[in-house]
């Protein structure tokens, strides 16, 4: 690439590397030598922009949290009711199409790599207050439940959603999007937020 590149193009272009490496071979693949391979550029504008292993999954992180974000805002505002802003926001959390599959992988590899490094941790510590505030906020919209039993509920859902998404890139014959769904809505009903 040249030196005076479009800047934008060149952040897209290795942020979708990382993504893509982090995601095809896992946070031992990550590499700067790897991410250079992928984008088709020197690994020296990959140290440019990322200094070391620990800023890539960094990233991948961010970047994580930036698309899911973006998606859950658009599934909310887009939402008939709270209660189907809930289902929508927490049914956008498994494993239930490549997209969904390759961003559990990610989470599921970054937070491998997560121990042990307070850096991280506190990256995914952030990233996962800001989802768990958005459900419990949801949670209490469609229900108007007490503080502490909209917490307990939002705790136990994202546990589910979580839980089913990293079994399901795991195992997919076993957790194939309809049973992750069903899975979903049978604990909605049963906390009575269907």
């Amino acid at each position: 690439m040249p030196r005076r590149a479009d800047r934008p193009a060149q952040e897209a272009l290795l942020s979708r590397a990382v993504w893509d490496v982090l995601a095809r071979s896992g946070p031992d693949g990550l590499t700067i030598r790897a991410v250079a391979a992928a984008a088709g550029c020197t690994t020296g504008l990959v140290m440019h922009r990322f200094p070391n292993r620990r800023a890539l999954l960094a990233h991948a992180r961010r970047l994580l949290h930036e698309r899911t974000r973006a998606r859950v805002e658009a599934l909310e505002a887009g939402a008939a009711s709270p209660r189907a802003a809930l289902r929508a926001v927490l049914a956008q959390g498994l494993a239930l199409d490549e997209e969904t599959r390759t961003e559990s992988i990610v989470w599921v590899g970054f937070l491998a790599v997560a121990i042990g490094d307070e850096e991280l941790l506190a990256l995914h510590r952030a990233n996962n207050r800001a989802w768990r505030d958005r459900v419990q906020r949801l949670v209490t919209a469609a229900t108007g439940w007490p503080e502490q039993r909209a917490r307990t509920a939002t705790y136990g859902l994202i546990s589910l959603v979580e839980g089913a998404a990293a079994l399901a890139w795991a195992d997919p014959e076993s957790y194939p999007p309809g049973v992750q769904l069903a899975t979903l809505d049978a604990t909605l009903a049963a906390l009575d937020l269907a």
